[in-house]
């Protein structure tokens, strides 16, 4: 028998702030890995600083918790070590949009496969709740003695011009439909990304979740939310997969178009996925031949003696780009 949601839990106590939706996201994280059954001894949770950060303190598997903004080069090396490792990096959008931008757009280049997923609440939660990179030009949250300053980054654009091949956004408390975000992604082959839309109940008071559904704004004859999200897979035609590279453009182009709408339409789901790119580990294999047999973790070094048994520079000559 499989692995079980009580399998990826341990003892240590969630201490997130209450109605926080890292809770949401952990608990898609862990229905996604029961979906997919993956062992986690065979799983790798990645995470840099910020509330998102304690992800793999409270999930039973391989985690790492790593350095401000640098989330994304650990999880690559892990996956690179060893690619037959499932390895999902986990970030804030102050993390891995901030000081972890460089390494955001680089990692794209790569195509490595590999899942980031980002808790986007569009304010520096653990910090109490300065501007992130996410939060609109001239909004002022609860924290903030004066409107933002700064333009926006959207992530989702930012992936499409770096070179992701899976990019898509959900919503931290519709769990349900996150963990299947979540599956498509692992499930992907390539560098997949999934921005979730988190609201901070603490320190972010503008895009909250009576504001994500509409219970702000209802209609006034029935009463009914009116939701800002909605699902592209609802939309009749919407098809982010790209079959052939003729339609690579298409489909970037259609998907930043989506990637754009935000305000009374937010749309969420996958904007685009192209599995015809060769992932970093293949382009490796291609150079070096006995990479996916042999890669750095599974090589013996040395003897029980500490004797070196490998001579290592021929690989780090290999291994120059």
């Amino acid at each position: 028998m499989g692995p079980k949601m009580s399998d990826y839990r341990t003892p240590i106590f969630a201490d997130w702030c209450p109605g926080c939706g890292n809770f949401g996201i952990h608990s898609a994280l862990q229905m996604a890995l029961v979906e997919l059954q993956l062992e986690p001894y065979k799983v790798v949770i990645v995470s840099g600083i910020g509330c998102s950060g304690k992800t793999p303190h409270f999930t039973n598997a391989n985690g790492v918790h790593t350095l401000h903004g640098r989330t994304l080069p650990f999880a690559s090396g892990i996956k690179i070590a060893n690619p037959e490792l499932e390895v999902i990096a986990m970030g804030g959008d102050g993390d891995g949009l901030g000081i972890g931008a460089c390494h955001f757009v680089n990692t794209g280049r790569r195509n490595i496969d590999i899942t980031y997923v980002i808790h986007d609440n569009a304010v520096y939660g653990l910090t109490k709740g300065q501007a992130s990179p996410t939060l609109k030009l001239g909004l002022q949250t609860k924290s903030l003695p004066n409107p933002n300053i700064n333009a926006s980054i959207n992530p989702i654009v930012l992936a499409l011009a770096a070179g992701y091949t899976f990019i898509a956004r959900a919503y931290a408390y519709d769990v349900k439909h996150l963990k299947n975000m979540l599956v498509q992604a692992i499930k992907h082959k390539g560098l997949a990304l999934v921005n979730i839309q988190q609201p901070c109940p603490t320190y972010n008071n503008i895009n909250t979740k009576n504001w994500y559904e509409g219970l702000d704004r209802k209609d006034l004859k029935t009463g009914k939310p009116n939701p800002r999200i909605f699902k592209l897979e609802e939309e009749t035609g919407w098809d982010p997969v790209v079959r052939n590279p003729e339609e690579k453009l298409e489909k970037t182009l259609r998907a930043i178009e989506k990637a754009s709408e935000w305000g009374n339409r937010i749309p969420l789901g996958v904007f685009y996925k192209n599995e015809l790119v060769p992932t970093y580990e293949e382009r490796i294999a291609k150079r070096i031949p006995f990479y996916m047999a042999k890669p750095p973790a599974k090589q013996v070094i040395c003897d029980k003696a500490g004797k070196p048994t490998v001579v290592l520079k021929k690989w780090f000559e290999e291994m120059k780009v």
